[in-house]
């Protein structure tokens, strides 16, 4: 039997998995990101666990087929970051030094586009070999899959749809320093932000208060049927599906994926996306399927055992 591990790098933790090279995990577990130094043991913290958990496992390194790696940053196709802020990480040759410090072939990858893999693979997007998907959080994340493979592009940056311009007439900063990206109105963040300002000239009756209401109390409000939370939901929806649609033409999806945290308010997102999605979309894509992302926080991991596997498998 063959292995892999699949390793997805957090600012918090990094959660780890031992597969076979048909998918199952065996084992899963954290470890705590030392961030402090500029992240200078996080990688060789990941080394120590791997050689530990092939001890434990009494595993044959001739059986690894290698380590499959998610980081939250901008990844070159040779596995070099060129800064991440949550991790604390300048320029770092991750493939290379995870390499050394193991011994066992390494590929590395965007988090969000490892993600995308993970639910092609076995999620939201299983069977299909095209899919886009969309990570909700405290920003917006995004990963492109064509034929199978992800889109990197030349400085690891492709997929970043939270950065997508859908707002030219925007006054406020994105934390990216450009204005009217994606990720000021359709992540969780921004969700609050497009309820707040709505709550500050609204006069009807609404559950939703202004100082501290939150994404999940926005879609808990639409189930409940407040009118004015629906609307919060239209404006968010109106963001994101007429910005997928405009990247459904440049990628052409079987399927869009919607993870992260704002998508565990469930199949209510679906219509407030979908709509305004199929509203503007080119006739070719008008068949899209929508659909929720399945494995949770496993979705790194479970990415980049893919990723290695793909390469190496």
């Amino acid at each position: 039997m063959k292995y892999c591990f699949g390793v997805d790098i957090g600012g918090t933790t990094v959660k780890m998995g031992l597969f076979e090279k048909t998918g199952e995990i065996l084992d899963k577990w954290e470890i705590v990101s030392k961030t402090e130094n500029e992240g200078e043991a996080v990688l060789p913290d990941i080394a120590e666990s791997i050689k530990g958990k092939i001890q434990e496992r009494g595993l044959e390194e001739a059986d690894i087929v290698g380590i499959g790696v998610g980081v939250p940053a901008p990844v070159t196709a040779d596995g070099v970051v060129n800064g991440s802020a949550n991790i604390g990480w300048g320029y770092k040759d991750v493939k290379g030094e995870l390499e050394g410090l193991t011994g066992l072939p390494t590929e590395v990858g965007n988090d969000a586009n490892v993600a995308a893999l993970g639910e092609m693979w076995q999620g939201g997007g299983e069977g299909e070999t095209n899919i886009v998907m969309v990570t909700l959080g405290t920003g917006v994340g995004g990963g492109v899959i064509i034929g199978g493979k992800v889109v990197v592009g030349t400085h690891g940056a492709g997929g970043e749809i939270g950065h997508l311009c859908v707002n030219y007439d925007e006054t406020e900063i994105c934390g990216c320093g450009n204005k009217g990206c994606l990720e000021q109105y359709a992540s969780a963040t921004g969700i609050v932000r497009l309820a707040r300002k709505k709550l500050a000239a609204e006069t009807r009756k609404t559950v939703l208060q202004a100082e501290n209401v939150t994404a999940k109390d926005v879609f808990d409000a639409v189930k409940a049927g407040d009118t004015v939370a629906q609307e919060v939901a239209e404006e968010f929806g109106r963001f994101l599906g007429y910005c997928l649609a405009n990247l459904a033409i440049v990628t052409d999806p079987a399927v869009i994926v919607i993870g992260g945290g704002v998508s565990r308010a469930g199949e209510v997102l679906i219509p407030y996306i979908q709509k305004p999605f199929l509203e503007k979309a080119f006739f070719a894509n008008k068949d899209v399927e929508f659909k929720l992302a399945t494995l949770g926080n496993d979705a790194g991991i479970c990415g980049a055992a893919k990723l290695i596997l793909d390469e190496r498998g």
